[in-house]
């Protein structure tokens, strides 16, 4: 299922740019972590091989992820990781790579921005610019994202 809405935004030049919003879920396939250093120090690094199922605006049966994540205690910190996203996007195949930054919280949610690595995109998602986010809540399954994008023919 996909969920998208076509806007058009006006931008500095005399061109409007066409701005897609899609939205969906994913959920996580594998998450393989180990520590950076030491494990019981305090803050700690890790490090994690996720593994995601995304359905959808965008269509990635199974993503590459690799993430760096900094513990300030056992349950907060942040992190950011690079996510390779091969598929198809609102029915254009291609992959992307998405770059991301987000915190965790002592409730056990999740926050998290992202945005395309600039010329990331092959096949029919070359020229791909975009960016987008997602909020965990604990005991949820999947995850809603939202995804803005442009730079498609």
């Amino acid at each position: 299922m996909t969920d998208s809405t076509t806007t058009t935004t006006p931008t500095t030049s005399t061109t409007p740019t066409t701005i897609t919003i899609t939205t969906g879920r994913f959920t996580s396939a594998d998450w393989q972590e180990h520590p950076s250093g030491a494990a019981d120090a305090s803050p700690r690094l890790a490090r994690a091989r996720v593994t995601n199922e995304f359905t959808g605006g965008i269509e990635a049966a199974a993503t590459v992820c690799e993430y760096t994540l900094c513990y300030a205690t056992e349950k907060t910190g942040a992190f950011n990781g690079l996510e390779l996203l091969t598929g198809r996007l609102d029915g254009r195949t291609g992959a992307f790579v998405v770059e991301q930054r987000g915190t965790f919280h002592e409730d056990g949610s999740v926050r998290c921005a992202f945005e395309v690595v600039p010329d990331s995109g092959t096949g029919a998602l070359a020229g791909l610019r975009g960016s987008g986010s997602f909020v965990t809540v604990p005991g949820e399954s999947a995850v809603s994202y939202t995804f803005e994008y442009h730079g498609l023919g």
